[in-house]
């Protein structure tokens, strides 16, 4: 619970499930956290090897995220948890 607690974690993990994004994307889809928000759950789920970055050497700079295997074996917990979601309501 420690790598995938909080409030932007799981959203962040769930936008990625379905492919790689740019930094505005996930914003977009996680729910518009502050950049600096983001910017801190992004760089804990890379320490934890839970999602990769892909920076193209370019200019402007572009900046991918994706998840890493260990991050795609989190999809069974996070639809459970979104499942005991729907079913509390």
């Amino acid at each position: 619970m420690q790598v995938i607690g909080g409030k932007w974690k799981p959203m962040i993990i769930y936008n990625l499930l379905s492919g790689t994004k740019r930094f505005n994307e996930l914003q977009r889809l996680s729910g518009n956290p502050s950049a600096r928000v983001l910017t801190l759950q992004l760089r804990e789920l890379e320490d934890d090897k839970i999602i990769k970055r892909h920076v193209f050497d370019q200019i402007p700079p572009r900046v991918e995220y994706s998840l890493t295997t260990k991050g795609k074996s989190l999809n069974n917990i996070l639809e459970m948890m979104a499942i005991w979601g729907k079913e509390q309501r």
